[in-house]
């Protein structure tokens, strides 16, 4: 690292104090907020090089700097690797003073980064992993889960198939943290609706070829057979069930679903598939306005995980500009104090990093139903973000006791 003079240190000192700014930050002249995620994997529609993109179009809306001082994106490919998330993170913070990561998908590797911003006391904040053990028994004063989660979107759409009368259950798990937790918090939910849940079996990230995985979960003769996985791999679940016959005798039940899915499926294979989610750009005029103007530039509409890309690094930015200063403590007291309100959602930050707020539970259009490009879901209920996340009761962090 290069060494500064005592006099220069003194009045790098002075001038952080002024701008109430971290002296490490005096030192770089800018705010550096790192983006780790899938960007060539099964994940990359759904978050990717388009996250990147909806993180840039934040800071570049907010002027391109706070408090005087220019922003600055690192972005890398995780490769749904915690090891190579983490070290990556670390070379960030080591090298380039990150102020504030954001985490895009991969589970494993969100709580990995988790731990590691902790330990510098920096602020991370989660969109596209799911893992609710992020806010619960792994919960940290300096994370920030902030688009969804297993719990929510096990509650909202697992508990209204069941209540329809599915209710035998069989899952089809991808083996890595967000699959397993996905399944453990479905499954609760099935059960605490009358149902049950007859078997399962777990298939690698990525997988291609879903016909021995899909052979068993018909065999058991479950009404649903639950996809706890996503991206790529919910996308060929789901083909290879409607090639085999499989979606004849059993509701293919897809608990976690973008609109990036519904348009690499086509609206044909796609209908009737009802999730949770926590955004969608067709809801209102707010969400019209950032979905064409992100059409603009990507040429797809987005998903929720990139909308709350924009939101969080929107949201960051203004607390930064508040407080006047990076320091993870005082930032996240800034995110627990203050009420969020955009184009995005509204709720409130609670002590154990959840940002609750509406969540809906939403189906798959028919073709005739679409009048225009990407019009693909339609709304059939809200759900407080009080019913849809983890209650008090139920929490095991310790930030929340």
């Amino acid at each position: 690292m290069q060494r500064i003079s005592g006099r220069a240190a003194a009045i790098a000192l002075a001038a952080a104090s002024a701008l109430g700014l971290p002296y490490a930050h005096a030192q770089t002249g800018k705010v550096v907020i790192g983006f780790l995620t899938d960007i060539a994997g099964p994940y990359g529609d759904l978050d990717g090089k388009n996250g990147a993109m909806a993180i840039q179009m934040a800071i570049d809306d907010f002027g391109g700097k706070v408090n005087g001082q220019p922003v600055e994106l690192l972005v890398a490919d995780n490769q749904n690797k915690a090891d190579i998330a983490a070290a990556k993170a670390r070379e960030w913070y080591d090298t380039q003073n990150m102020a504030m990561l954001v985490g895009g998908t991969n589970s494993a590797a969100a709580l990995a980064l988790s731990k590691l911003s902790a330990e510098r006391k920096r602020v991370f904040i989660v969109n596209g992993s799911g893992s609710s053990a992020l806010t619960n028994e792994q919960c940290s004063p300096y994370t920030i889960h902030y688009a969804w989660d297993s719990v929510a979107y096990a509650k909202v759409a697992g508990a209204a198939l069941t209540r329809q009368g599915l209710k035998d259950w069989f899952f089809l798990t991808a083996d890595y943290a967000f699959g397993q937790a996905l399944e453990g918090d479905a499954s609760k939910v099935i059960k605490a609706n009358g149902g049950r849940v007859i078997g399962s079996v777990r298939h690698p990230i990525n997988t291609t070829d879903f016909s021995s995985f899909l052979l068993q979960a018909q065999t058991s003769k479950a009404q649903a057979i639950g996809l706890a996985n996503g991206g790529a791999d919910t996308i060929n679940a789901i083909k290879s069930a409607r090639e085999f016959g499989v979606d004849k005798t059993a509701k293919i039940a897809s608990l976690v679903l973008f609109i990036s899915d519904v348009h690499s499926l086509g609206l044909p294979a796609a209908q009737g598939l009802t999730f949770t989610t926590s955004w969608d750009w067709n809801l209102n005029d707010q969400t019209r306005a950032f979905g064409r103007r992100f059409f603009e530039k990507a040429k797809r509409m987005p998903t929720e995980v990139q909308a709350a890309n924009y939101s969080a690094t929107m949201n960051y930015l203004k607390a930064v500009q508040a407080t006047r200063t990076t320091d993870g403590d005082r930032i996240m007291a800034w995110f627990r104090s203050t009420p969020l309100k955009d184009f995005y959602s509204q709720g409130t930050v609670r002590p154990d990093g959840r940002y609750v707020h509406d969540m809906y539970l939403m189906q798959v259009k028919a073709p005739a139903e679409s009048t225009q490009p990407w019009d693909y879901v339609k709304r059939i209920a809200t759900v407080p973000g009080e019913e849809a996340f983890t209650t008090k009761a139920e929490s095991r962090c310790p930030l929340w006791k």
